[in-house]
């Protein structure tokens, strides 16, 4: 899990240093009304869905986007601790207008039906950690398998192509997992300021997505990495004794910084993380 403590103080900070505008904070009302991404060019026409998918634990509520016409690889995207909201929605309607089969799932639906947090990346963070702490390795592995079950039965999705993952803050262990729980169909992993990567457990995220054949992009927050610096560090030479794909890279921004609803949402470097996003894809689902 992500240390969601730093969480408001790190937005704090980096306004009182002028890192981020209060124009970027992209701070809104009620449900989390997400900033505009840039468009996709040449997008293709997409279509959208509310769906319900069966898992082990019960049924989850989520977004379903992919072009209108033909076959394309899939994604799972795990949303950081605010959940499922309007903000990851649009980030997924753009993942599909580059050419992808999106599913963005809603992780806590054992415990509420999405939007699980009132006021989106606004909502306190003690209002939602109740929830992500009813997470655990055994329910990111039987959601793996579920949802990616889900995608392989689907018209939409080209099955002689890897599956793509993406996770941001809790979500990144959550996709390192995902790669683990079916290495067979996974051939791409995105960590966008994700915590809890690397512990000093056997079943730490990292040494279970290092027995993958996977290729990794992990974005690392700039306060994540001065709290954890040794954490980059692990990763490189563990994926590299693995003989595993990396690009690991300390981006200067607060965690948090990709989700265009967050108060810390930095354009720049989350359109920056979300080209070598689109690289890695490009080449790992090809």
């Amino acid at each position: 899990m992500c240390d969601q403590d730093h969480f408001e103080a790190d937005r704090q900070d980096y306004e009182a240093r002028s890192l981020v505008t209060r124009k970027q904070f992209g701070v809104m009302v009620g449900a989390g009304i997400a900033m505009m991404l840039p468009r996709v060019a040449n997008a293709a026409t997409v279509v959208e869905s509310e769906v319900t998918i069966t898992t082990p634990d019960g049924t989850a509520d989520c977004y379903f986007v992919h072009p209108a016409t033909g076959t394309a690889p899939a994604v799972l995207v795990w949303p950081d601790i605010f959940g499922l909201r309007p903000a990851f929605r649009q980030m997924g309607k753009r993942l599909a207008e580059s050419g992808y089969s999106v599913l963005v799932v809603n992780p806590f639906y054992r415990a509420k039906k999405a939007p699980t947090a009132e006021n989106g990346a606004t909502t306190p963070i003690q209002q939602v950690m109740p929830l992500a702490q009813g997470l655990n390795e055994g329910t990111h592995f039987t959601d793996a398998k579920a949802f990616i079950g889900w995608l392989d039965g689907q018209p939409s999705v080209a099955k002689n192509r890897k599956i793509g993952t993406q996770g941001y803050c809790m979500g990144g262990p959550m996709a390192f997992r995902t790669a683990a729980a079916v290495p067979d169909r996974v051939g791409a992993v995105g960590s966008f300021h994700g915590g809890g990567l690397v512990t000093a457990n056997p079943n730490s995220p990292h040494l279970q997505a290092s027995k993958t054949k996977a290729q990794f992009l992990v974005a690392v927050a700039q306060n994540d990495d001065a709290r954890s610096p040794k954490d980059k560090d692990t990763l490189k030479e563990t994926f590299d004794k693995a003989g595993i794909s990396a690009e690991i890279e300390v981006y200067g921004a607060a965690h948090g910084w990709c989700p265009p609803d967050s108060g810390v949402y930095n354009e720049q470097l989350a359109e920056k993380a979300w080209g070598r996003l689109l690289a890695m894809y490009g080449k790992a689902l090809a």
